[in-house]
């Protein structure tokens, strides 16, 4: 089949998550035809997989302002912009509707499987540049299908891709075997399966970031009520204890993610979890009662534990982007003009300046990974960030420079935390879940409980829908 001529193609949006849905949205109102490749069964499928979580980012800073006009006609009311929404209210309340809006543009379990330019593998320079983009997409029911795009931008978030234990970004030796054991999200402890698995258990936390800290506070939340005796919790972390492991506090500008730090704090001062610092993770063993013992690689071997939580943050799956030509750094496989900006070996807890189509190109020009999966392997990113970033690349891809390189956004402070390339130092804490790491709202005299998605996300988060969506 021949492709046809680029100028009348759609543009491909990869995921249906926060940061997919507002790309079509900004395309949309830029006259430009968007096609929605979802790999999920719904919209915002990862964000519902965290339905439980209480964002640390208010309904006023999730909401992108063009996909509130494109709701406004349909009776669409946003919620007060100063509370903070569940996953599943954010889920139900604003990206449903908003995708219901979108209809038909939007295919659900279509995942992408490869792009490339027609007719050209990677290797080919001859007449690159003319041929439109070629999307291979596997639907649910087994049929297989190509579509032709004039660009492709890929919010396919993060979510489905979680780091493993080993500190060496490599599976830990035994790890894969234990698989039974471990667990990579937080967990939803109001479900009675859920919570009847970690009650009155021994339970290591591997992580240094806001998951890490959400999975502590629920873990002491379990720990304090009157039919959980037993629960403890370990903190297994790669650097030592200090001041800043536990994030801005109440200097954080994001004052709920300044709650969830702290709330954390108290789990460990109340002795509530126990602390092992220094410790990277090497092999994962059973014991003669068949518990978990976690051995580092300077071969302490702590006490043996009943379950381990896996929170060393998130990665971009890139395979199928593997026929493009992309500039990605080569640490944090994020784009090379963003990349400065966010490393987390350079960064300590500062401001990340709003950016846009030009941080976020490639050698292979119309493409664009936008979302968490722009972040590559960074932590902490905002949904706000995704919305200024889709708005600069939809009036790029409209030819309107002058609006593309326009500021339109103010970042709060914090918006960058020390990541794993700091765990020698006594740096601010991580976010392991790629910045799409939630908290409750906070309540006093309680510790709250949050999760591993917030304001991205993905689709992180904030949805990988972040299996395809961000």
């Amino acid at each position: 089949m021949n492709a046809p001529a680029t100028n009348a193609l759609p543009v491909v949006v990869i995921g249906a998550g926060p940061t997919g849905l507002a790309a079509a949205v900004h395309l949309i109102d830029r006259g430009i035809e968007p096609l929605v490749l979802e790999a999920g069964p719904t919209a915002a499928t990862a964000v519902r997989d965290w339905a439980h979580v209480r964002l640390f980012s208010t309904w006023g800073e999730v909401v992108d302002p063009a996909a509130e006009k494109l709701l406004a006609p349909t009776g669409w009311t946003r919620p007060a912009p100063d509370t903070y929404p569940s996953g599943e209210d954010w889920a139900e309340q604003y990206l449903l509707p908003l995708a219901a809006t979108l209809g038909d543009r939007i295919h659900l379990d279509a995942r992408v499987t490869g792009v490339s330019r027609t007719g050209r593998d990677r290797t080919v320079d001859a007449d690159r540049d003319r041929q439109p983009f070629v999307v291979h997409i596997a639907h649910a029911d087994g049929r297989e299908e190509r579509v032709f795009a004039r660009a492709v931008i890929d919010a396919s978030g993060t979510w489905s891709t979680p780091s493993p234990a080993g500190a060496d970004g490599l599976p830990a030796l035994g790890e894969k075997a234990a698989a039974d054991r471990i667990a990579y999200r937080v967990p939803d402890l109001a479900d009675p399966a859920v919570r009847a698995r970690y009650a009155g258990r021994r339970t290591a936390v591997i992580g240094s970031g806001a998951s890490a800290f959400t999975a502590l506070a629920s873990l002491a939340d379990l720990a304090k009520s009157g039919d959980a005796t037993g629960t403890t919790g370990v903190w297994v972390l790669r650097r030592g204890l200090s001041a800043s492991t536990f994030g801005g506090g109440d200097a954080d500008q994001l004052p709920a993610r300044g709650a969830l730090g702290l709330a954390a704090k108290a789990a460990v001062e109340d002795g509530h979890v126990d602390a092992v610092t220094g410790f990277r993770t090497e092999a994962i063993e059973r014991d003669i009662a068949g518990r978990l013992v976690l051995v580092g690689e300077d071969g302490r071997r702590p006490d043996a534990v009943d379950e381990v939580i896996v929170l060393t943050g998130l990665r971009p799956d890139l395979g199928f982007l593997d026929e493009l030509r992309l500039g990605l750094d080569e640490r944090l496989r994020a784009p090379t003009g963003l990349a400065p900006l966010i490393d987390p070996n350079q960064h300590s807890c500062g401001t990340v300046y709003p950016h846009g189509h030009r941080e976020l190109s490639h050698p292979e020009p119309g493409v664009y990974l936008v979302g968490m999966k722009s972040y590559g392997r960074a932590p902490t990113f905002l949904a706000m960030t995704g919305y200024e970033q889709v708005r600069s690349v939809a009036a790029a891809l409209a030819g309107d420079l002058e609006a593309a390189d326009r500021v339109e956004l103010t970042l709060p402070e914090t918006g960058v935390c020390g990541g794993a390339g700091l765990f020698d130092a006594p740096a601010a804490a991580q976010s392991d879940a790629g910045g799409c790491c939630a908290t409750p709202e906070p309540a006093p005299g309680r510790l709250g409980v949050g999760a591993p998605a917030a304001a991205v996300v993905t689709d992180e988060a904030a949805a990988g829908g972040c299996c395809s969506s961000s």
